[in-house]
């Protein structure tokens, strides 16, 4: 199994929800996070002042997936949160030793 984390930016969630049911991801856990790479933050206006804005808003995106969908479905979410500008965000596939569904006590693949 892989852990999917993917930081994207927060107009592009319902696009990447889409492609990833496309390929048969079930759930999804979604957090508001701040942060920044590359971008370095960005500036504001408000009534004639300007403001830096260190930290970024963003989403993280947190999928389990069985070995066989981990590419796909990481594809899924490079493809639908792509605008080809900085600060699309970053995809990281992790190892995941397990999984237990807490209802049913299925462990493994079977409870993703």
């Amino acid at each position: 199994m892989k852990l999917i984390v993917a930081i994207i930016q927060p107009f592009r969630i319902n696009d990447v929800r889409e492609a990833l049911m496309k390929v048969g991801v079930d759930g999804m856990t979604v957090s508001e996070v701040r942060g920044y790479g590359r971008q370095k933050g960005h500036k504001e206006i408000y009534r004639g002042a300007e403001y830096s804005i260190s930290f970024v808003p963003k989403l993280k995106i947190e999928v389990a997936v069985p070995d066989d969908r981990a590419a796909s479905a990481a594809t899924a979410i490079r493809e639908a949160a792509h605008s080809g500008q900085i600060g699309d965000g970053k995809i990281f596939v992790l190892p995941l030793d397990d999984a237990t569904r807490i209802r049913t006590g299925e462990s493994g693949d079977a409870a993703l």
